[in-house]
This record gives C-alpha cells, structure tokens and sequence, in this order.
C-alpha cells in the first residue's frame, strides 16, 4: 500500500495544476471502475455500476490538489517572488526547499537572513511571505522560468516508527487513497447501488472540482473523504483526534440518517471511531456538495493527520485503511435509503 500511496503523493498537483497526480490517481483508481475520465475541469472519475435497474447513486469523494505557490517576479541573480496557493503558513517557509515546476523543474530553496546579520530585534519577528525569495541559482532565470509558474515543496515521503508516514500531500491524497481501497472492496461484491469517485480539483480554493462533478453525477447521496487535525502535544485536545480511528462528522450540514448509519456500520464491524461535531462549514468539499441541483445527502470521513498544511503531514497509515473498511462495509449493504434528515 505504500508504495502506490506514496506515488501518489510524489505526483505534483498544485490546486490549478493538478494534471499530474490526475494521471496517477487515474491509473489507481481505473481498475476497480467500468470507466474512468478525467473531466474538462481536470478532475477524475470513475463510475461502477450494481446494474440493478433504479438504484441510487452515491458519490465518494477526497481531493487531489495540494497547497503550493506561484511565481510572481523573476529577479537578476535566479531569484524569486511568488505567492501562496492554498493556505499556507509562511512560519515554515524560510529554508525550506522547493520544486519550481518548469520545463525542465528546477530545483530552489527559500533563501533566508544568516542570523549573523540580522539587527536587534529582528529575530523574533516572523517574515511576511511577500518578502521572502526562492533561490534557483539560475543566472538567466528569466528566459526559463516564467511568472504563473507552479511550485511546490520538495520533500519526498518516508516511514516513521509505529507504522506512521510522513509526506507532503497526504491532505487528501490519503483520502483518495482510501477510496481506491474501497473500490478494490467493492468490485468483488454484489451491490445495490451504483458508484461514482471523484478524485477532485482546487478544494483548497473553491472546490470547483467537486461542484461540477456532483452537478454532472446528479447522486442520490455523497461521503466526502478529507483529512482532520490529529493529536500532538502542543495541540488542543478539543479539537483534535487520535490515530488509529476513523473520525465521522456530524453537524446541521451532514445527512443524520447517513450519519447514523455509518456510524452503526462501525460498531458492527468493530471499526473504531470517533465522532467530530461540526457545527457550521465542515471546511471540506461535504459543505459545498450539499446544495449542488436540488441538494444532496453528504457524509463525512476523515483521517486523522498531524502537521496539516505542511510538507511533513503525518498519518497512521493503518487509518487509510481502516476508513477503507468502513466505506465498503457500508456500501455493500446500502440499498440507497435513509430514515430521516
């Protein structure tokens, strides 16, 4: 499972620019469908049908793009100027390597101040982004790297202990991830509703890709698969969540009757997990899938990650699958109805 998640999550895809995890997640997910497409917004597809003549439809969710930067100015010496893409916490940012995604890529580092000249004072105060610079070394950086272009951060994902994964992208290419495990479930059972996945484009801007995806699949219900804050030391306990869990939302936003049932699933399977309350926008595609046409009935999963919004984000990896397990139990028993809102 690694190998194939971590492929994922080395494949570039910046919200605007997600052409390249696309592909891979395609190939991923392609097996398990009866067809798959890439839509004109970039997005991915695929659809597998019960073939049980008027069976709901129900459309699973995570999305592809990952926060990263664009080139605002190219300088004299190789330097740069760029912007955030997504949100992004300018505290991590100086030293950092990065990906400026070219023709070929080039590889930069956000420069910084030695700490030897710096004036009284200065060390203590956080550098706006607008001030900060990615070096490339290139001396005719001006006739390869062009203003608009993506980049992103460079590091690549390793194994910690105890069966956690440390990369950049696991928002929410574990969730994607998670569906492809579902989906590999779900081939092999006899179903009584139909399937779309969507492997969506810009959540992290203004979940287009999940909007028109609804919008074209027309589902009957929705589960959003997305990343929530794990816990750490130095984090609120309130708002955070173990490893070793799925965490199912549940707020005015989120279908109770799905809710419900999913969380019955879990008990019955003895799948741990924990309930997050969330009281107004969830800050996932669930919230903006809701109204699309008529309006639909939303889910939601997430997978609990350290360090999100950050090149080291931190999983267990055994979540990935354990949110897998609880996607396909539920779905293959769904006959696509609900009690209540």
């Amino acid at each position: 499972m690694n190998e194939e998640l971590y492929r994922l999550c080395c494949a570039d895809g910046v919200t605007g620019f997600e052409g390249n995890a696309a592909a891979v997640a395609q190939e991923l997910l392609a097996p398990y469908c009866d067809r798959t497409e890439i839509d004109a917004n970039g997005s991915v597809l695929g659809w597998l049908s019960c073939r049980k003549p008027g069976a709901k439809t129900v459309l699973l969710d995570a999305h592809l793009d990952q926060i990263g930067f664009m080139v605002t100015d190219v300088l004299d010496g190789g330097f740069l100027r760029f912007t955030q893409v997504g949100g992004v916490d300018p505290r991590m940012l100086l030293g950092a390597e990065v990906t400026v995604l070219s023709d070929p890529p080039r590889y930069g580092v956000v420069s910084c101040m030695p700490p030897h000249l710096l004036k009284a004072g200065e060390e203590d105060k956080a550098v706006p982004m607008q001030e900060m610079l990615i070096d490339t070394g290139l001396c005719d950086a001006r006739s390869v790297i062009r203003i608009g272009t993506p980049v992103v951060f460079r590091e690549t994902p390793c194994d910690l202990e105890s069966g956690q994964i440390c990369s950049k992208c696991l928002d929410d290419r574990a969730g994607f991830f998670a569906l492809v495990q579902a989906m590999k479930k779900l081939s092999q059972c006899d179903r009584k509703v139909d399937l779309v996945v969507c492997g969506s484009v810009h959540e992290e801007t203004d979940s287009l890709g999940a909007l028109a995806a609804a919008f074209q699949v027309r589902p009957d219900y929705g589960i959003a698969v997305d990343v929530t804050h794990a816990k750490t030391p130095d984090a609120p306990s309130e708002e955070t969540f173990a490893l070793g869990n799925v965490v199912i939302g549940m707020g005015p936003n989120l279908h109770r009757g799905l809710t419900q049932r999913l969380i019955k699933t879990a008990r019955a399977n003895e799948i741990p997990y924990q309930l997050e309350i969330m009281e107004g926008n969830t800050g996932t595609n669930a919230w903006d899938m809701q109204v699309v046409r008529s309006g639909i009935a939303m889910g939601l999963l997430s997978i609990p990650l350290k360090y999100m919004h950050t090149p080291i984000e931190v999983i267990q990896e055994s979540d990935v699958e354990l949110t897998a397990k609880l996607l396909a139990e539920f779905l293959c028993e769904f006959d696509g109805e609900v009690a209540g809102r």
